[in-house]
């Protein structure tokens, strides 16, 4: 019985392989193997990149990868490898906000990919278009036990717009074009890409791997042998046939017409109008200084926020940088354009009810959230917020704000900011006021800044001190809140603009994430200054969890020598006490003289305690 029923197996087993056999050879016909070309499917990746533009390609080497790295630095396009492969992420996702195209990075299978993880969830929640492409184990090994295979389908599924695993070479151009396209289309996001190993290396190499070490023996050696040649034929066929890899079309939403209108009446009724300005404002295809003329244009006052910080410039009459809150409240009608209802603006609750609510974002879900608890939206346009302001501000020529309600908002947030300076005069035992020292620095900013900003305490208190010079200059991480994209954020805003002094504002703890990307800095020759308020505590969450709970347990640091770790990454550092107050005004305008002379600096400023921000949020 046995005997028979192993000969009905083998019958169908060999059935199937003949149906399959039948089948590739079928595709074959259609679709040649050229087995002796020396070209790889790296080379596909490499040229649909370059026919989009993209400029930098961010890693951290693996041997899955290598093809799609050596493509593309022999069509021009710069590597840069960083020392973690959140880094390499980060590094993208600024140069996509910076530069209007797809930010991308390549990373090795496995671990390589799973390091990734925080800084795709990062660029989705910021809304940033970024292409991640991972190596994977052989399409033949997947899930057989082989080197850093995992499902990484299912781990990038929630991150990603798109995820797609590359079963054959032929398949690599389309789905790169097609990844490209759906990462800006819509609402701007992650998209992710499997490459099998054996679909990125030369044929030869991948037929050495398959070919048995010895000849097949038996009907069962035979018939394996015929799968894997029949398998290696079928995954190169039609490899090299020509393919279009220019640009798909992006595809962006825009508001109707009618809604633009209905909202060009609430804004020329209003007469205590009020814009909140999100990232969004800053996504392509509107060019930033196009939405700056517009807000002008409006003369409404403005609360910046996120990536739209600096897009009036540093001293504008419209942006208020304070008591926003008290301004919400009071206003007639409140413009979210690109802002969402979430933890930043108390889910809606910071909205007066009698106020009339007009609302613009490329995603419904944020457009609406929390409209169902705390707020209604009057006007819930989903497009996207640079095409509406342009529209708005066409529609609205000659029609201005009332005058004495945006003096009333600038006065008071002008006499906010003299409590503050007055704040940042104190003494304090010890070490320096950390106010002080952030607006020292403010001061001597040049004017083509960029500033990214990576951590709690030090960098929150720099939001309301430090101003962004214009449009772009500032870089935080959104509303995910991750710490660590200092050095990857600023290792792409300098490959984007490497004329541009940029600044690394770092809690000291946040420091501790990427303070080995100074090796970095000083390899692709992208200096950046690191501004590090090192107060040896996650504040943070010190001045929360020790009155509440009355312990300190885990928030204490040390007043750790970090500029001597930056020298010795070939960098420049300078450990910055209370005996050098007099003089800090002169070690900042050193360390912008170092940087402009090629080396990465480090400021390790050493502050103490202020009560500037007690009751902020940290949970």
């Amino acid at each position: 019985m046995g005997t028979v029923l192993c000969f009905c197996l083998s019958a169908v087993l060999l059935l199937f392989v003949f149906i399959v056999y039948k089948l590739g050879l079928f595709y074959q016909l259609l679709h040649k193997t050229d087995r002796k070309s020396p070209r790889q499917g790296g080379e596909s990746v490499a040229e649909v990149l370059q026919a989009h533009g993209i400029k930098f390609v961010f890693t951290l080497v693996g041997g899955h990868i290598s093809p799609i790295l050596v493509a593309c630095e022999k069509l021009g396009i710069r590597i840069i490898d960083t020392r973690h492969e959140a880094t390499a992420v980060f590094a993208a996702d600024a140069v996509a906000r910076l530069s209007g195209t797809v930010g991308v990075a390549v990373v090795t299978a496995g671990p390589g990919l799973t390091n990734t993880v925080t800084a795709v969830k990062n660029a989705q929640m910021a809304e940033s278009p970024l292409l991640l492409m991972g190596g994977a184990a052989a399409t033949l090994l997947q899930g057989r036990g082989a080197l850093q295979d995992i499902d990484q389908m299912s781990l990038f599924k929630p991150l990603c717009k798109l995820c797609v695993s590359v079963r054959s070479v032929r398949e690599i151009v389309p789905t790169v074009r097609r990844a490209l396209a759906v990462a800006q289309s819509d609402t701007p996001g992650p998209v992710f890409i499997e490459f099998p190993i054996d679909t990125l290396y030369p044929y030869h190499l991948v037929e050495k791997e398959f070919s048995p070490k010895s000849s097949p023996k038996g009907i069962m050696g035979n018939i394996i042998a015929w799968y894997l040649h029949n398998h290696l034929t079928n995954l190169f066929a039609g490899a090299w046939e020509v393919r279009d890899i220019s640009p798909l079309p992006v595809y962006i939403p825009k508001a109707t017409d009618q809604e633009v209108q209905r909202c060009i009446e609430l804004i020329s009724r209003a007469k205590k109008p009020v814009i909140v300005l999100g990232s969004q404002a800053t996504l392509p295809p509107t060019p930033v200084t196009a939405v700056r003329k517009a807000l002008e244009s409006l003369g409404i006052p403005c609360f910046l926020g996120g990536m739209s910080r600096g897009m009036l410039g540093k001293d504008s009459p419209l942006h208020i940088r304070q008591n926003r809150r008290d301004a919400l409240k009071e206003a007639d009608l409140v413009l979210l354009a690109g802002t969402v209802c979430d933890f930043r603006l108390s889910y809606g609750r910071v909205l007066n009810r009698r106020s009339k609510i007009i609302a613009v974002n490329r995603d419904k879900t944020q457009l609406l959230k929390n409209s169902d608890l705390f707020w209604k939206p009057t006007v819930a346009a989903q497009g996207d917020v640079g095409s509406f302001l342009l529209q708005l501000s066409k529609g609205l020529v000659g029609h201005r704000c009332p005058e004495e309600w945006v003096r009333s908002l600038k006065e008071r947030g002008d006499a906010k900011e003299k409590t503050n300076r007055v704040k940042a005069s104190e003494k304090i035992e010890r070490h320096l006021n950390p106010l002080s020292v952030l607006h020292c620095v403010d001061e001597l900013l040049a004017e083509d800044s960029i500033m990214v900003a990576d951590g709690g305490d030090f960098v929150g208190s720099a939001a309301y001190i430090m101003r962004p010079r214009g449009p772009l200059c500032w870089l935080d991480p959104g509303a995910f809140g991750t710490l660590g994209v200092g050095g990857g954020f600023a290792l792409g805003a300098k490959l984007c603009r490497p004329d541009s002094e940029v600044w690394i504002i770092y809690g000291d703890g946040s420091l501790g994430y990427s303070v080995a990307e100074f090796d970095t800095f000083t390899r692709h020759k992208t200096p950046v200054i690191a501004l590090v308020g090192n107060d040896a505590c996650w504040s943070q969450i010190s001045r929360e969890q020790v009155p509440l709970l009355g312990s300190n347990v885990a928030c204490g640091l040390s007043f750790t020598d970090y500029h001597v770790v930056a020298d010795g990454f070939g960098g420049k550092g300078y450990l910055v006490g209370r005996e050098d107050e007099s003089r800090l005004k002169d070690i900042v305008i050193e360390a912008q003289r170092e940087c402009k002379e090629g080396k990465a600096v480090l400021l390790n400023v050493l502050i103490g305690k202020t009560n500037f921000r007690d009751g902020s949020i940290s949970v």
